[in-house]
C-alpha cells in the first residue's frame, strides 16, 4: 500500500505540475519576461472541472449508502460553475477591474441562489414532495463541499500566480505523504481513533515536518514569502490538510465505506486524493492574501 501510494502520488504530482507549468507558459505567467494574458489558468480550470465529475459521483455513492440522494446532473454543473468563480470574472471585467471583489461576491451569491433553485426544480419534476429536505440538503452540501472549495484553488492560481499554487499543492500533498509514511512506519499513538484509526500523532509530526521542508524550499527557490512565513505556512497547512482528510473520513465512516471508490491504487478514489487540498484551499488563499498581496 505504501509503495503504491508513493508511486501513484508521485506520478499524479508530476502530471499536475506539468499541467500547471504548461498552463503558465500559455498565459504568460511562467516567467516575468513574458506578457501576462488577460485570461489565466484555462488548463487548470479544465482539469478541476474534469475532476469534479468523478468526485461528485463518489460523494453521491457515499450519500446513497445513507439513503440520501444527490442530484448529480445539477450538482456537477453547479460545482463547475462555482469552481470557475475567479475564472469567469476574468472574462467579465479582468483582474485589474476596480470593483472585482464586489463582482466575485455577487457571483458567489447568484451561483448559490440559482444552484438552490436548480435543485428544487429537479426535486419537483423528479421526486415531487418526497424527501425534499434530505435530497436538496445533501445535494447542496455536495456543491458547496466540492464546487465552492474548488473555487479557492483557481483563486490562488489567478490572484497570486503559478508558483504559489504549486507551493500550496506540494505542501498539502507532501504532508499527506509524510503523515502516511511516518504513521505507517512509526505510528503508535492514535490521533482520532473513533473517526480514523489509522491516523497517529507520529504521522501528524511527519506531516508537519515534511510540509515545512517543502514550504521552505519553495519560499527560498521562488521568492514567494519569507522563510519565517514559510515555516508558519507549512506547519498550519499540514494540520489543516489532515483535518480535511479527517472530514472525508467522517463521511466515509458514516456511510460505512473504507474508500470513496477503488479507482486509484493506493488512494481509493478522487475524493481521497483531493480532500485535503479542498479543505485547505480557503485557508491558503487567506494566508497568501495577507502575506503576498497585503
Amino acid at each position: 500500500m505504501l509503495k503504491h501510494r508513493l508511486l501513484y502520488g508521485t506520478l499524479m504530482t508530476l502530471f499536475f505540475t506539468g499541467i500547471v507549468i504548461f498552463d503558465g507558459w500559455m498565459d504568460g505567467s511562467l516567467t516575468a519576461s513574458a506578457v501576462d494574458k488577460p485570461i489565466q489558468a484555462t488548463l487548470l480550470f479544465i482539469l478541476v472541472s474534469v475532476l469534479i465529475i468523478p468526485a461528485q459521483l463518489e460523494l453521491a455513492k457515499l450519500a446513497a449508502a445513507k439513503k440520501l440522494t444527490i442530484f448529480t446532473p445539477v450538482s456537477i454543473i453547479a460545482s463547475i460553475v462555482f469552481a470557475g468563480t475567479w475564472y469567469w470574472t476574468q472574462l467579465i471585467n479582468g483582474p485589474g477591474h476596480p470593483f472585482r471583489e464586489i463582482q466575485l461576491l455577487r457571483y458567489f451569491c447568484f451561483t448559490s441562489a440559482f444552484s438552490l433553485f436548480g435543485l428544487l426544480l429537479y426535486q419537483y419534476f423528479r421526486y415531487g414532495s418526497s424527501d425534499v429536505i434530505s435530497n436538496c440538503g445533501a445535494s447542496y452540501f455536495s456543491i458547496v463541499y466540492i464546487g465552492l472549495l474548488s473555487a479557492f484553488i483557481l483563486g490562488i492560481r489567478i490572484d497570486f500566480g503559478l508558483w504559489p499554487i504549486l507551493m500550496f499543492i506540494f505542501v498539502v500533498k507532501s504532508a499527506d505523504i509524510g503523515a502516511y509514511a511516518i504513521g505507517t512506519l512509526f505510528g503508535r499513538h492514535k490521533f482520532s481513533p473513533n473517526i480514523s484509526p489509522g491516523k497517529t500523532w507520529e504521522g501528524m509530526a511527519g506531516a508537519a515536518a515534511t510540509a515545512v521542508i517543502v514550504a521552505l524550499l519553495f519560499a527560498a527557490g521562488f521568492d514567494i514569502m519569507s522563510l519565517s512565513c514559510a515555516v508558519i505556512f507549512g506547519f498550519c497547512l499540514s494540520f489543516i490538510g489532515q483535518l480535511g482528510d479527517l472530514v472525508e473520513s467522517m463521511m466515509k465512516r458514516d456511510a460505512e465505506q473504507k474508500d470513496s471508490s477503488r479507482n486509484v491504487p493506493g488512494f481509493g478514489g478522487i475524493l481521497d486524493i483531493i480532500d485535503s487540498p479542498l479543505f485547505a484551499a480557503p485557508f491558503a488563499y487567506l494566508f497568501f492574501m495577507f502575506v503576498i498581496a497585503g
